[in-house]
């Protein structure tokens, strides 16, 4: 699949998450197989630019290629000038938040609030293509309500202002991530455009990816939630796209040995006293519904310092641990 100028090696994309696709998340999809992975939004308003936070999620020269920087909010002439910013820093994509439902970001009629004020939305998409030389995509939701699914529409305002692609994550904004995904809007946005067109909204499986492709006619898709837990999965549905073949899931000591991999890192960039903090949702993510780690998880949640979490992790995935090691496999199914 091309973006504008740019190849994309891989049919399954990382999507961006806010407090999830941090570097070390996306260093570790990459490397399994993801064809991009795209920045936890960035707020456009300059103010915010220096904040911790801001600073955290931006992307950096280690980002392999393509970087994908996604900015949010609701006034055109910032969201050029922070497009602008982006491409200074090394972003090769710009990506428009109009599909994070969260109240924080509708509020400010930004996020998916865009897709109930498709003039708006149009101005934002044309400042931020008129503003950059790379390639800029927009992901978005189904429309404001069930009721009303408009994402045909202010797709093709999309494209006609200089959009090369386009995500639909197949859910309202007044949906949020309640109840089953909707493919139908998919498919007509993607029957609407000349652009590529990506489909997105529980992506689980290399058996669904393929199915969600075959309904919609989309280009690719887009992986998010699912992937917390196996940040492997855009490798998995690549290869099954590419071959017809299933790759084996991780071993069970595999699966422990690339979990630390990846706290080891997530120490490195958050520092010892937000690393293991924030470590404890990453665990809960990797072995959620894992019934041999229910208490594994409360013990590991009141543990305080990197080495005790990682020692916990060792004994956890040890040969003959009480854990087992076959529960977890249900995730590859």
């Amino acid at each position: 699949m091309k973006i504008g100028s740019l190849n994309v090696s891989s049919l399954a994309l990382l999507a961006p998450m806010a407090g999830a696709t941090d570097r070390p998340f996306r260093e570790l999809c990459r490397r399994y197989g993801a064809g991009y992975a795209v920045s936890e939004m960035i707020a456009s308003n300059p103010r915010l630019r220096d904040s911790r936070k801001s600073v955290r999620r931006a992307l950096s020269e280690r980002d392999a290629e393509p970087r994908v920087l996604q900015i949010v909010g609701s006034d055109p002439a910032t969201m050029a000038d922070a497009a602008r910013y982006g491409v200074d820093q090394g972003a090769q994509i710009i990506d428009i938040n109009m599909g994070c439902p969260a109240k924080k970001v509708c509020n400010t009629m930004a996020g998916s609030a865009l897709m109930a004020d498709e003039d708006l939305a149009k101005r934002i998409i044309a400042a931020v293509c008129a503003a950059v030389a790379v390639p800029v995509t927009v992901k978005m939701r189904t429309g404001p309500t069930p009721q009303r699914r408009n994402a045909a529409a202010v797709a093709l305002a999309a494209q006609e202002v200089g959009a090369a692609m386009i995500v639909v994550h197949g859910r309202s904004r007044a949906c949020g991530f309640r109840g089953d995904a909707s493919y139908e809007t998919i498919a007509e946005v993607k029957a609407a455009l000349r652009i590529p067109v990506v489909a997105n909204g529980d992506i689980d499986s290399p058996a669904k990816a393929r199915a969600v492709l075959e309904f919609t006619g989309a280009d690719a898709v887009m992986v998010g939630r699912a992937a917390l837990a196996r940040p492997w999965l855009c490798g998995e549905i690549d290869h099954f796209l590419g071959t017809g073949e299933l790759l084996a899931p991780p071993s069970f000591a595999e699966f422990g040995r690339r979990i630390r991999e990846h706290l080891h890192a997530h120490y490195e960039f958050h520092g010892e006293y937000d690393g293991l903090r924030s470590a404890r949702k990453r665990i809960g993510w990797y072995l959620a519904g894992m019934p041999a780690a229910s208490g594994f998880i409360a013990t590991f949640n009141l543990l305080e310092s990197a080495t005790a979490q990682l020692e916990a992790l060792d004994e956890f995935f040890a040969p003959g641990a009480a854990s087992g090691g076959t529960t977890i496999w249900r995730k590859a199914a």
